[in-house]
């Protein structure tokens, strides 16, 4: 019941929980990210995907590596891997490492990324490297040594890519290792069921890449592990060349001259870009953060460094929403959508026809990115609460043959009464998170009382229906509000209160009284019910019960995510 998807920039670690009944992820303290961190931009525990290759030590360090003795233990280090190989390449990078392996893996797996004195490693190597160190920290930290595990692939991977996966895990002492296409694993892992065939358009942006891809999922695919693919674009844009988009408008205010393409960066320019990737993500939330930079040496004069002042900026929200249109962020996203959806006009499938968008990747939370996917597609067909772990989770699941047979409720929806003697907005639950669907027409069914908020009989009912986004089982999460705003949901650094974001409140009028409701009436006028179709549409039934007529019979009003 173990899964790792191995990924271009980090890599996750997730197993089947039998007794909680959900995939988990695990915290390798050694090589995760932020061990014990509760920020959810940190995505703590997942591993770096980087490797910093080591020369054999000792007896133990050179028979290690016999492949007889090497399928059944670990002897020696053969790298340094996740954060200690970051830690170790932090001022200067050593030509024996390498920040990543997979793109090269999959295309020209015996191109050299790094070397080992004067040995070359190729790409090959510091996967297996990487590979080798990462099922010894998962012993170590679990005492259990992986014999059966789960594999996640990108769509567009060849044979070749899954057998040169295949074959590092098995000289490994994997025994059986199954592959899963991402589409499929985030599908599973966003909790879509597989009753019949579905379209999804798959958004994976993270550090280093953006690929989108029109798929069709169905359940004899999804059972074999694999998603049908209409459509796909992809561009080599991530949230590493964001952080160097603001890094150079940053060194483009204060003065500082970067080095040419393709020159060596010095170490002022390595604190700078991490200290960029921090602003943008704390813009994410924040309408503001001060940047504090690391300038040049032959910037940074010696009366600055004598009184230890240095030079901070302000930079703004809307200033790198600003940078990121000016420099055809937006226009790439769309363009990708559109060249996926194209593709996929040849199947006969339109943009209709996409009934789920599955966003994975960190960069899927840059500002309005969630924004315009809400818009094109509406928000309830956006999946993007857990874009770190989604496809960890839904490979874990899929380990476990535990995939569910049919589609829930992933939020609580809530409609919006008010108190009769404060006036103050009170939040009903009618369907609760994980409510399988399609559930009866009376699901939910209570009498109210009309508010009469103005001291003025009733003459309209008004049904406003909320999506309440809650901290579940400790999970971190990211909701959206209605100005298509971030907040963080769960975690220690979580948001306290529910996150509460009406749907139909520019059109929440339903119906009118008549005769209209007197103030002074404490009576119950009105029974409504509640029910959720098969396609997601909360229906409701509203019966007045003074005149003994229905105001609506399983009429929709909102559609579900």
């Amino acid at each position: 019941m173990w899964a790792i998807d191995l990924g271009t920039t980090n890599t996750g670690v997730a197993r089947w929980d039998e007794a909680a009944g959900r995939p988990k992820m695990l915290e390798l303290s050694r090589i995760c990210r932020r061990p014990g961190g509760e920020d959810h931009l940190e995505a703590p525990l997942l591993v770096p995907s980087s490797t910093h290759a080591l020369a054999p030590e000792g007896l133990a360090g050179r028979v290690g590596r016999w492949p007889f003795l090497e399928r059944r233990w670990f002897l020696g280090r053969q790298a340094l891997i996740g954060r200690e190989a970051l830690e170790a390449n932090q001022t200067e990078p050593r030509p024996c490492y390498a920040p990543s392996f997979k793109q090269h893996l999959m295309r020209s797996p015996l191109r050299t990324l790094a070397r080992l004195g004067k040995e070359p490693l190729s790409a090959r190597d510091v996967a297996r490297r990487f590979v080798r160190e990462l099922l010894w920290a998962i012993k170590e930290q679990t005492g259990e040594r992986i014999r059966e595990l789960v594999v996640t692939t990108p769509v567009e991977a060849y044979e070749g890519y899954r057998a040169e996966v295949s074959t590092i895990f098995r000289s490994l002492g994997v025994d059986k290792v199954r592959f899963l296409d991402e589409p499929v694993a985030a599908a599973l892992g966003y909790g879509l069921g597989q009753k019949e065939r579905r379209v999804a358009l798959v958004v994976d942006f993270g550090g280093g890449t953006l690929d989108v891809a029109a798929v069709a999922l169905s359940p004899k695919g999804v059972a074999e592990g694999r998603a049908e693919v209409l459509g796909k674009e992809g561009r080599p844009i991530g949230g590493n060349v964001v952080d160097r988009w603001l890094l150079s408008e940053v060194a483009r205010r204060l003065g500082y001259p970067l080095p040419e393409a393709g020159a060596e960066e010095p170490f002022w320019m390595r604190m700078m870009l991490s200290e960029t990737c921090r602003v943008k993500e704390a813009l994410f939330f924040r309408e503001s953060e001060l940047l504090v930079p690391t300038p040049p040496d032959e910037l940074h004069r010696f009366e600055e460094r004598i009184r230890g002042e240095s030079q901070t900026l302000q930079l703004h929200r809307e200033e790198l929403v600003s940078l990121l249109e000016a420099q055809g962020l937006y226009e790439t996203l769309d363009e990708c959508v559109n060249g996926a959806l194209e593709q996929a006009a040849s199947h006969g499938v339109t943009e209709r026809d996409v009934e789920d968008v599955l966003m994975v990747g960190g960069s899927t939370l840059l500002p309005m990115v969630y924004r315009r996917f809400e818009d094109r597609f509406g928000r309830d067909k956006v999946r993007a609460w857990q874009p770190f772990e989604a496809v960890a989770y839904g490979a874990a699941a899929f380990s476990a043959d535990a995939a569910q047979p049919s589609d829930f409720i992933v939020h609580d929806y809530a409609f919006v009464t008010h108190d009769l003697s404060t006036h103050q907005k009170q939040y009903s639950v009618i369907v609760p998170r994980g409510t399988r669907f399609p559930t009866a027409d009376n699901f939910w069914r209570r009498q109210l009382v009309p508010t009469c908020s103005l001291g003025e009989p009733e003459t309209m009912f008004k049904l406003v229906i909320c999506e309440v986004g809650r901290d579940f089982d400790g999970d971190r999460r990211f909701a959206w509000d209605a100005d298509g705003r971030l907040h963080k949901l769960g975690g220690q650094k979580g948001q306290g209160a529910p996150l509460v974001v009406p749907l139909n409140e520019t059109n929440p009028t339903l119906g009118y009284l008549k005769p209209p409701h007197p103030p002074d009436d404490k009576r119950p006028r009105l029974e409504i019910a509640f029910g959720v179709n098969d396609d997601r549409w909360l229906c409701a039934t509203v019966y007045d019960l003074r005149t003994k007529r229905y105001m609506m019979r399983e009429e929709p009003v909102v559609r579900l995510l």
